[in-house]
């Protein structure tokens, strides 16, 4: 494994300063701060996808796989992969000329990923980085496709990851985000604020034993940019086409971008 050391900067109260959650943090604390989230759901996060989402998020997922247009030889990242739901279908869609790197900021997230894809098999076209989206370690026009699924709303400076992201894509390439997003009607928004801010924090506790890493995720999905801009912001870092889809009434939206 490679080791080569995530909120809209429009909220923050003073150029040193973001938010975690709902709290105002100086930008320095926020790596660590989210890092330690991470730690603490690591072992606990596939289970805690299936039952937060009632298992909806690899429909979601699976979206994401069929708008990346993936195909055989294809150099892929997956940014804030995770535990790998995506790079394992990946990896099979590049086949044995392709590769895949799964990349993630948290070591913890990123050895249980590689952990569960090698009990999978995936082993021969995947590669493990750990990596801060803002300053990617790779060359520039390396991947032809880069996913990013509920990943971007934990970053510090999401410009600074839009365009380290915009560096190493390829011309022609696509980015995919994946995020949780602003609800479209106003009764589910409703219903989905008390979902977020009462059932959630509980299966957290439940499930995880670790109630305030899930309170954090509901605070930060509150504080992320709504779809129409985070499409401003993938236009400002140079990506052209940029569209969006809103899944699931909202609760969720893919973003899409190409470099041209």
């Amino acid at each position: 494994m490679t080791d080569t050391s995530a909120n809209n900067a429009n909220n923050t109260n003073g150029e040193d300063t973001t938010h975690f959650g709902y709290k105002q943090v100086a930008k320095e604390q926020k790596v660590n701060m989210v890092a330690d989230v991470f730690h603490s759901v690591a072992a606990k996060y596939d289970v805690m996808n299936d039952v937060m989402s009632f298992g909806i998020h690899r429909l979601w997922k699976r979206y994401t796989v069929d708008c990346s247009g993936v195909r055989s030889g294809h150099k892929v990242l997956d940014l804030a992969g995770g535990t790998g739901d995506l790079t394992a279908t990946f990896s099979r869609l590049v086949g044995d000329t392709g590769s895949v790197v799964l990349a993630d900021i948290n070591l913890s997230m990123l050895k249980v990923g590689r952990d569960k894809l090698r009990d999978m098999g995936r082993v021969k076209n995947i590669d493990y980085v750990q990596a801060n989206a803002e300053a990617l370690p790779f060359p520039d026009n390396h991947f032809d496709v880069i996913t990013m699924a509920f990943g971007l709303r934990n970053v510090t400076e999401k410009e600074n990851a839009l365009a380290s992201i915009f560096r190493v894509l390829k011309p022609g390439g696509r980015l995919l985000v994946l995020e949780f997003s602003k609800p479209v009607l106003p009764a589910l928004s409703k219903i989905y604020d008390a979902y977020s801010f009462y059932v959630l924090p509980t299966m957290g506790q439940i499930v995880a034993n670790d109630k305030e890493s899930y309170q954090y995720l509901a605070e930060s999905i509150r504080m992320h940019p709504d779809q129409d801009t985070l499409k401003g912001m993938f236009e400002d870092a140079g990506f052209e086409q940029c569209r969006y889809d809103n899944l699931t009434g909202g609760v969720v939206a893919l973003h899409r971008g190409y470099k041209f």
